[in-house]
């Protein structure tokens, strides 16, 4: 396994190259026909749901192990919860948690006002209080639902669930499975370790525990012999970036955060926080397994096992183009306005003095274990870091931009880190980047590579609209900020 890793590093560059023309898109692999257009929509439904955030009891150190109180949305410790493209949701959230919450419906383009965002987009939902979420699926694809506050602590307990919006397959798979990563930040005991700590909210984030996915341990299962498996792989961990491959079985990349690519063959993709990969794969012969893999870990680890059982599956030829092309604004390229942002340490801070030191200076921990202490904004867009001592407060926005018009985006990674970008609201088109070889694809949050540049375009909506690093500690400590679209 890890020499596979490292083979894989090692070429994947180049092989991305060589599939590549002048224009740095990746060439579809032989035989694969351009993706058509969706039809167009009709009446859809009103869904009502209720979400209660409340405390539980779950067993995370498996079913034998020590009780744990989390914090969830619903009785189900990961909801999977499934809608069409054009229903409208309205969905009641009670609070009775100890402190304010919302919901903010990752990746999807609802209006402003139904971001949840507390103090910005709406009122924080107090302890015994409610608020009723109203809007039409625009999109389909495989997003997430998570508070917008407190968000290392309200997540790390467990507040997150998985939101797939149907209507993007032009050919149903023979599996939908969802694999739903997140670390649980744990003692032995079952009791909860701290969510942040100085070391790493200054630098790579704080790494939980116990490794899971579906919120308890590795996924397993069986699969049709012979069948197309779709798998919707989420990291909706706060700090740990993955490079997830698949092995045992072709599989092919059909969807980036949701939204459909003209399929290419996985070698390894790489995500960070809130990042999602749809994968199409052929399932093996009856009586063998496939495996996904996380290979960024030290030692590679498995996310899911799948062994294939003999079925009533005729033999055909692997067309993973199953889905959609997208139907999403696209910038007009030519006129569109170009933005800078630049995400570095804030100046000054413990945690610019201590990334300017090797990574092992006696100098480092002093400067991060004393000067933070009375320095708690570690991060910043643009030089400006989002206030950390009253997030009532809101700061001058980043960029004040105009409604419908296109924008370039140009993103800078000043520090040692990796840093996952989110947009509220928009889907934008990752157009190049400087480091780590992507194809043209749609998606809502993208990974900043240490010392990298990253080119987005979009056409921007009308609202407030937050913009920021989806590595929890970063944006808690400074690497936040709204954009203002009138």
């Amino acid at each position: 396994m890890i020499g596979r890793r490292g083979i894989l590093k090692g070429i994947g560059a180049t092989a991305l190259a060589s599939a590549t023309g002048a224009s740095g898109l990746r060439a579809r692999p032989a035989k694969i026909a351009p993706l058509i257009a969706r039809p167009p929509l009709k009446g859809g439904r009103v869904l009502d749901w209720h979400f209660t955030a409340r405390e539980r009891s779950a067993r995370l150190l498996g079913p034998s192990g020590p009780g744990t109180r989390v914090w969830t949305y619903t009785d189900d410790l990961m909801p999977v919860l499934r809608a069409h493209v054009g229903d409208t949701i309205r969905a009641r959230l009670d609070n009775d948690l100890t402190e304010h919450t919302a919901i903010h419906w990752h990746g999807i383009r609802v209006p402003n006002a139904m971001d949840g965002v507390p103090f910005l987009t709406q009122s924080p939902v107090k302890k015994g209080e409610s608020f009723t979420y109203e809007f039409t699926l625009p999109d389909p694809g495989t997003f997430f639902i998570h508070p917008h506050c407190n968000e290392s602590g309200q997540t790390g307990r467990g507040m997150t669930g998985v939101l797939i919006v149907e209507g993007d397959e032009r050919r149903e798979p023979d599996a939908d499975l969802v694999l739903a990563y997140k670390d649980w930040r744990l003692a032995e005991d079952g009791s909860w370790l701290p969510f942040e700590t100085t070391e790493g909210a200054s630098r790579a984030g704080t790494f939980g525990t116990v490794r899971a996915v579906n919120g308890i341990g590795s996924a397993s299962g069986d699969v049709p012999a012979g069948g197309d498996i779709r798998l919707r792989v989420l990291n909706l961990d706060g700090s740990r970036v993955l490079e997830i491959g698949v092995d045992g079985a072709e599989a092919f990349v059909i969807a980036i955060d949701g939204n459909a690519v003209a399929p290419f063959p996985l070698e390894t993709w790489r995500m960070g926080s809130a990042m999602r990969l749809d994968l199409l794969v052929r399932a093996p012969k009856a009586g063998q397994s496939f495996k996904v893999i996380d290979y960024y870990s030290s030692e590679p680890w498995t996310l899911g096992t799948y062994r294939s059982i003999a079925s009533a599956q005729k033999a055909r030829a692997f067309d993973p183009a199953i889905l959609y092309a997208t139907d999403l604004p696209r910038a007009n390229l030519a006129e569109a306005e170009r933005m800078s942002f630049t995400f570095s340490a804030s100046s000054g801070s413990a945690a610019d003095m201590a990334t300017k030191l090797e990574p092992n200076d006696p100098l480092s921990k002093i400067l991060l274990d004393g000067l933070c202490v009375r320095d708690k904004t570690f991060w910043a867009i643009n030089k400006a870091s989002w206030p950390t001592s009253d997030h009532r407060q809101l700061p001058a926005p980043l960029g004040v931009l105009q409604v419908g018009k296109s924008y370039v985006f140009e993103l800078m990674n000043a520090t040692p880190h990796h840093h996952p970008i989110h947009l509220h609201g928009h889907t934008f088109e990752v157009l190049s980047t400087s480091r780590l070889a992507r194809p043209k694809h749609f998606a809502d949050t993208v990974l900043l590579q240490p010392k990298e540049r990253i080119e987005i375009a979009f056409v921007a909506r009308e609202g407030d609209w937050m913009f920021h690093c989806h590595l929890l500690e970063h944006l808690e400590y400074g690497m936040m900020g709204y954009l203002r679209v009138a």
